[in-house]
C-alpha cells in the first residue's frame, strides 16, 4: 500500500479548535474557511494559544452560512460567512501586517467574555493579501492567518515515532490535535513529509517548502486548554532540533494547483 490522506482538519479562527473533514478544498491560501477568521486585541494584534490557551476550548463549526463559535457551558454565537459591509482594518500577525474586516459585533462580546480580556473577531476578505516567506515558499504564496505558510502535514508514523519515544520516559501518548496540521498522512515512514517535494493528493498539488518548528501550543491540552509541558518539545529538542527551525515536527507545504482532496486519496510524488 502507498501513503494516503487519513484525516483533514481545518481552523476556521486561528488558535480556536478545528474540525474534521471527509473533503475539502483545497485553494492557493489553504483549506477552504482555513484560518481566515482571527481573534485580535483592541489595537489589531493577534492572540493565540501561546499566552491565551483557553481558547483551545472554543468550539468550531461551519454551516452554509454561518460561523459556529460554542465552549463548555457556554451559549454559542453564529457569525455570518460573508460579514457585512463595513470599513477595513490593519492586523498584525507575527511581523505582517494586512487588512481584515469586523467579522461580528456578538462575537466580539462572546469572546471577550468567554477568554476573559477585551478582542475582536476579525475576517480576512479575498482582497487582503498576505503571503508567505519567499525564502521558503517562493514568490507570491499566499495565506491566510496560520503562522506562516497554507498546509502543515504531519504522518501517522511520525507520532507514532515520537509517542515511542514519550513511553520509554514514562510519558503518556500524545494525540494529533497537538500539533494542529491540516493534512494527515497514514502509510509513511516516520518523518518521510521532511523530504516531500511536490505531491498531487487528489485533485490538489501541494508543495513542500519548510520544516515546522514547533512553539509551546504543543504542550497544551486541546481538550482542555491546560498547558501540561515540557514536552513533546523536550523530547522533540534531543533529536529533531535545528538551529534554522526549532524543534521540528511537521512539513510546511503551499499550493501548487488547488482542488478538491478526500480522505482516502493517494499521496504521489508529482
Amino acid at each position: 500500500m502507498g501513503i494516503t490522506l487519513s484525516a483533514i482538519n481545518v481552523y476556521p479562527v486561528k488558535g480556536l479548535k478545528g474540525i474534521a473533514l471527509e473533503s475539502a478544498q483545497c485553494t492557493d491560501r489553504g483549506l477552504r474557511h482555513d484560518r481566515r477568521w482571527m481573534v485580535v486585541d483592541p489595537e489589531g494584534v493577534f492572540l493565540s494559544q501561546r499566552s491565551h490557551p483557553l481558547m483551545a476550548t472554543v468550539w468550531t463549526d461551519l454551516t452554509d452560512s454561518a460561523l459556529a463559535l460554542s465552549a463548555p457551558d457556554e451559549e454559542g454565537v453564529e457569525v455570518p460567512l460573508v460579514p457585512p459591509p463595513a470599513p477595513p482594518m490593519k492586523v498584525q500577525v507575527w511581523n505582517s501586517i494586512c487588512d481584515a474586516v469586523p467579522a461580528s459585533r456578538e462575537a466580539d462580546w462572546w469572546l471577550s467574555q468567554y477568554l476573559e480580556t477585551p478582542v475582536r473577531l476579525v475576517y480576512m476578505p479575498d482582497h487582503s493579501v498576505r503571503h508567505s516567506n519567499n525564502k521558503y515558499a517562493g514568490e507570491g504564496k499566499r495565506l491566510g492567518f496560520a503562522d506562516g505558510y497554507a498546509y502543515l502535514v504531519i504522518g501517522e508514523a511520525s507520532l507514532a515515532d515520537l509517542n515511542a519515544r514519550l513511553a520509554a520516559k514514562n510519558h503518556p501518548a500524545l494525540p494529533m490535535n497537538r500539533f494542529r496540521p491540516n493534512l494527515v498522512l497514514s502509510g509513511s515512514e516516520a518523518y518521510a513529509e521532511d523530504r516531500m517535494g511536490e505531491v498531487r493528493i487528489g485533485e490538489a498539488t501541494l508543495r513542500g517548502v519548510k520544516p515546522c518548528g514547533r512553539c509551546q501550543v504543543t504542550t497544551t491540552d486541546q481538550a482542555t486548554g491546560e498547558v501540561m509541558g515540557p514536552e513533546p518539545l523536550l523530547t522533540l529538542a534531543s533529536y529533531r532540533d535545528s538551529t534554522e527551525f526549532g524543534q521540528m515536527f511537521g512539513m510546511n507545504m503551499v499550493s501548487v494547483r488547488p482542488g478538491t482532496v478526500r480522505v482516502g486519496d493517494a499521496v504521489v510524488p508529482s
